[in-house]
């Protein structure tokens, strides 16, 4: 047992399970274990960013001294406000470096036949030492323009990243409309009807109360006109595909797409609104930069930013979410599969079979006739995912050298806002495609 535990680690054997557990697939086990990497990659950089942690962070060498500059800020500067997100944009970096260099590597893989898919399904250990290599390496890097060049590859990533909870979102939604419509016709219960209208009440007096709170919040009778747009197109735009989710062609030609898909989506909306304006440099029109900055010259020897705050927090919390969803449910889930690029593999059986008939808790090989998902493609998502949750714990914020301070550009807003428009035309399309394009099977 230890043996075999020991080549779970350091070598490409399957790796056992605890013996409560049942057998489960080697691709699905791989896959939770990569994410967990990464959250363990966002538990260290939520660790470094508490203030506590932060000052500690000056005894590492190179941080806070010699010449130069430290995030683009003179070093005259006390920069211990600077140092814990100086530590994540590091720790960003090594997780996207690493998930980088194993989507490199695993290019091209198609069945667990090919060497490399040993490589990705095994050697546990050797993977942990190379990221933690990564890591301290990033400790290292010049600070030079690093900050302000990653800043804008964490922009675009976490631009990406958003899309790809859309498309999840989106996804979600319809197999969960589908599944309770079916449960609804064959119990010939009005019960799974009530729950769905329920449901779809909730979102959207949710989203409406949200708009509101954005109007009194981040608003001013005089002033705030950017605010005031933003909300009032994301309002326009929810209302319209909502509209257009029960017209009667839409209903023909997809039975069921309703309001529960569009209750949805308008609440994620809201949700990335919010997000957006909270990132507004102004602070009369974002109260949440009054919380997070302090006032006068004080605000270069404080702690200018938290991570905490309610944005950041459910950002964190559906990042968790989407990205467990894309590590377990990847080869079980059609849509999911199609973002993959890939089909899930017949293959696989005879394994279960034969864990089962052995006793042994283990992961079994279900990828000898053809991998379950593109290796590459999860490994560009947790690539994306890495540089959405940096982007999350700084608030989107960098250096500002004249001020020397941490701010929120506009930059942040706009990605924000452009990703909302994003996610409603594509919700959009998939209400429109069957009757634009009727040839195809959107089934």
């Amino acid at each position: 047992m230890l043996s075999l535990q020991v080549s779970c680690l350091c070598g490409s054997a399957p790796c056992l399970l605890c013996a409560c557990c049942p057998s489960a697939k080697n691709s699905t086990v791989s896959r939770l274990l990569f994410t967990f990497f990464l959250f363990l990659g966002t538990l260290v950089s939520i660790i470094m960013i508490i203030p506590g942690v932060e000052k500690e962070l000056h005894k590492l060498p190179g941080f806070c001294e010699g010449s130069g500059s430290v995030l683009g800020v003179q070093t005259h500067v006390d920069c211990g406000s600077f140092l814990g997100h100086k530590a994540v944009y590091r720790m960003g970096f090594a997780m996207a470096a690493f998930f980088f260099l194993f989507a490199a590597i695993m290019v091209c893989v198609r069945s667990s036949k090919d060497p490399r898919a040993a490589v990705q399904n095994g050697f546990w250990f050797f993977k942990f030492l190379v990221l933690v290599g990564i890591t301290v390496g990033a400790f290292y890097i010049p600070d030079g323009a690093f900050t302000s060049v990653w800043f804008y590859f964490g922009v675009v990533g976490s631009f990406l990243f958003i899309l790809i909870q859309l498309v999840l979102l989106i996804d979600f939604s319809h197999s969960w409309s589908q599944l309770w419509l079916r449960n609804a016709g064959e119990s010939n219960a009005k019960g799974w009807y009530a729950a769905l209208c329920i449901i779809t009440f909730i979102f959207y007096a949710t989203s409406i109360a949200a708009i509101v709170l954005l109007y009194v919040y981040y608003t001013k009778p005089e002033g705030c006109t950017e605010g005031k747009v933003l909300i009032s197109i994301n309002l326009i735009l929810c209302f319209i595909v909502s509209a257009v989710s029960i017209l009667p062609k839409i209903q023909d030609a997809q039975p069921h797409s309703g309001l529960l898909q569009a209750s949805l989506i308008t609440l994620y909306t809201i949700y990335v609104t919010w997000s957006a304006l909270a990132n507004v440099p102004t602070q009369t029109c974002n109260p949440t930069l009054l919380v997070r900055n302090s006032t006068g010259l004080a605000m270069a020897t404080q702690p200018l930013t938290t991570w905490w705050d309610a944005p950041s927090i459910v950002g964190l919390i559906i990042f968790i979410l989407c990205t467990l969803f894309i590590s377990v449910r990847s080869s079980d889930h059609p849509q999911v599969n199609k973002l993959m690029l890939t089909e899930e593999s017949a293959a696989g059986a005879g394994g279960e079979a034969a864990a089962v008939e052995s006793g042994l808790h283990r992961a079994y090989d279900n990828e000898q006739d053809g991998v379950s998902y593109n290796y590459t493609f999860f490994h560009l998502c947790l690539l994306l995912a890495a540089l959405y949750i940096m982007m999350t714990l700084t608030n989107w914020y960098r250096p500002d050298e004249s001020l020397q301070v941490l701010r929120s550009p506009w930059t942040a807003v706009w990605v924000k806002i452009c990703s909302s428009w994003a996610g409603l035309l594509l919700y959009l399309w998939t209400l429109v495609a069957p009757l634009v394009l009727p040839d195809r099977d959107f089934s």
